[in-house]
């Protein structure tokens, strides 16, 4: 018996002409790119289809984008696919993700979501823009040893673990000089690789903490109510039913690391076993895999 989960990538999954042939195909994700315009006040489907890609990649304009292409493969999805959509039992999305999952389980409303994931990447690339930071990928490690790096490679300024995506894929975060420090200590440990990551700054740390007063504010009024299903939070990795305490959550996302292998952990031990990646991209699915190579898992591209 299947118990499936969809599952909606984050910033990173983004790709010029993403969307493009959801819209082509589907009236009503076509009209979703239309209404996105007039709120954000740009041709939303004009920069996902076309680029340039250097514009589509800044964080500004990639959190919009990325949540509603998922929302559109949705709409799609509803379409050729009813049967999936209606008997999925819970979400989680990866960090920018876990707002389309929370329009997805009844939590917002799209139009609100929209204009809060706006804000969201604005005020993330400012607190980014404010310090020169940045990520590295760690290879081969477990989140002990990781932790070990960033003591030794941290000297007084900040250097976090941001991102637990899988056995032996753990992401850092921090100032620039700390980050250029985490290839010689992680090499002497015997990570596998390590890699800087192409991104704005030092997401999911407390560089962002200029981006919380912005995001609170967007927050506060926005509506939310009780998730219709299950969505595994990125903060604590378990799944919420209050409205206000899934609020102060999303706060404190953008500081907090993303503990997407313990989430999709809970999904599994709760006897999930199909999975859904929705949206753009295939990142969710390489993580499932060394998360569980057994799972069933389906992609619903952009």
């Amino acid at each position: 018996m299947s118990k499936i989960a969809f599952l909606f990538p984050g910033q990173g999954a983004q790709y010029v002409g993403m969307g493009k042939q959801l819209a082509a195909s589907s009236p009503k994700a076509a009209e979703l790119f239309q209404r996105a315009a007039e709120i954000l006040g740009y041709d939303l489907a004009e920069l996902c289809f076309n680029g340039p890609a250097a514009r589509l990649d800044s964080t500004v304009f990639s959190q919009p984008a990325l949540f509603v292409t998922s929302i559109a493969a949705l709409e799609s999805m509803r379409e050729e696919n009813p049967d999936a959509l209606l008997s999925c039992e819970g979400t989680a999305g990866l960090s920018l993700g876990e707002y389309t999952a929370m329009v997805f389980a009844g939590v917002m409303q799209f139009e609100d979501a929209l204009r809060v994931v706006q804000i969201r990447g604005a005020a993330m690339q400012e607190a980014a823009d404010a310090v020169p930071s940045g990520m590295v990928s760690v290879l081969g490690l477990d989140r002990d040893q990781v932790s070990a790096i960033c003591a030794e490679a941290r000297e007084n300024e900040i250097l976090e673990i941001a991102n637990l995506l899988c056995p032996g894929n753990i992401v850092v975060s921090g100032s620039n000089d700390a980050c250029e420090r985490v290839p010689a200590v992680a090499e002497k440990v015997g990570a596998m690789k390590v890699m800087p990551l192409a991104v704005a700054g030092a997401f999911h740390t407390q560089i962002m903490q200029p981006a919380v007063e912005k995001l609170t504010a967007a927050l506060a009024d926005v509506p939310m109510s009780a998730p219709r299903i299950p969505v595994v939070s990125n903060v604590d990795a378990v799944p919420h039913r209050d409205p206000e305490e899934i609020r102060q959550l999303l706060i404190q996302q953008v500081c907090s690391p993303v503990r997407w292998e313990d989430s999709m952990r809970y999904l599994l031990e709760a006897g999930f076993n199909e999975f859904f990646e929705i949206g753009a991209g295939r990142v969710l699915r390489g993580l499932m895999k060394r998360i569980d190579r057994k799972a069933e898992f389906h992609n619903i591209t952009a």
